[in-house]
């Protein structure tokens, strides 16, 4: 961006007045006699924030950073209104309004400027390296982060998800009396926002099923039957000889598409049956026997190191 003449320059030691608010976002500000000219970072977990940025200098104003995040990060920027440049030592970025600019960098010196009596407002979502491996593996964040240098990953029109995604985050940002302020939706909408950028620039590799259609049919099969026959006492055996497949590859399958094992599947249907038989006034040798336990004490055993409670406690309890 060219800055006109009688621009304001701001060194790094520039005072800016800074304000905690309620909801735990910091509000910095510049003087007045420079416009309305503010910015606020809400941390929404762990590596993860939240910024707003709404500058409207009564000069063209240039302000000197160093980068405001420590560590190696990524930023998504949304244009909400305006536009803004910043030059720096690797490379040149631009917000603007309408656009999403992601950016990745460890701190970095450069200059941030804004035209006289134009409004620069966006919204940024920062994640840190720790985070994003948390999100992606640390793979994928690599990918993205890149060599810490300062990298301009994407500048492209926003799509329309990610503008709901921002209007609905800056809605919750500025809570009024007919939308109050939610930290969950906060953090929903920026992890959804960053997930569709992450998609973006480093889709997910797909990764080969080791199961066949076949397999898949016999499998949901075998599923069905723990549901339809608790009462009996059901073995990884003869689920597998039932519907035609070995156990090795029926384990394998449960884990695959269920993320558990037959045997835990089963026990937690045994349960959640049970749990609903006892609240609705069967006695705890009735229910026992109608989820595969030919031994009251036993299921006992079972139901009380699941639940935490006995199920005597349950007997006859309604909701």
């Amino acid at each position: 961006m060219t800055m006109s003449k009688g621009s304001c320059r701001l060194r790094l030691d520039h005072p800016h007045a800074r304000t905690v608010l309620a909801d735990g976002r910091l509000r910095m500000q510049l003087d007045d006699d420079l416009g309305n000219c503010y910015s606020e970072l809400l941390q929404l977990e762990q590596g993860l924030s939240l910024g707003r940025l709404h500058y409207h200098p009564v000069r063209p104003l240039i302000e000197e950073t160093c980068g405001p995040h420590s560590g190696h990060v990524m930023v998504v920027t949304i244009g909400l209104q305006g536009k803004s440049g910043f030059e720096g030592r690797d490379n040149d970025v631009l917000f603007q309004a309408g656009h999403t600019t992601i950016t990745a960098f460890r701190a970095t010196p450069g200059e941030r400027r804004y035209e006289a009596n134009q409004t620069a407002s966006q919204l940024r979502v920062v994640i840190d390296q720790a985070a994003l491996c948390k999100y992606l593996g640390e793979q994928r964040a690599a990918q993205v982060l890149g060599n810490g240098r300062l990298n301009r990953l994407a500048f492209r029109a926003s799509s329309s998800a990610a503008m709901g995604h921002a209007a609905a985050l800056v809605r919750h940002l500025h809570p009024g009396p007919m939308n109050p302020s939610s930290r969950l939706d906060l953090h929903i909408h920026a992890l959804s926002l960053l997930s569709e950028q992450f998609n973006l620039l480093a889709p997910p590799q797909p990764v080969a099923s080791p199961l066949s259609a076949s397999d898949v049919e016999r499998i949901e099969r075998a599923r069905n039957l723990l549901h339809e026959q608790l009462h009996m006492p059901l073995t990884v055996e003869y689920l597998a000889t039932s519907v035609g497949i070995n156990e090795h590859k029926l384990k394998e399958g449960f884990r695959y598409l269920f993320d558990s094992t037959p045997a835990r599947m089963l026990l937690d249907l045994r349960m959640r049956k049970a749990m609903t038989l006892l609240e609705s006034g069967q006695q705890v040798a009735q229910a026992a026997w109608q989820v595969g336990y030919k031994y009251p004490n036993n299921f006992t055993v079972a139901f009380t190191r699941y639940f935490g409670r006995a199920p005597k406690s349950i007997f006859g309890r309604k909701r």
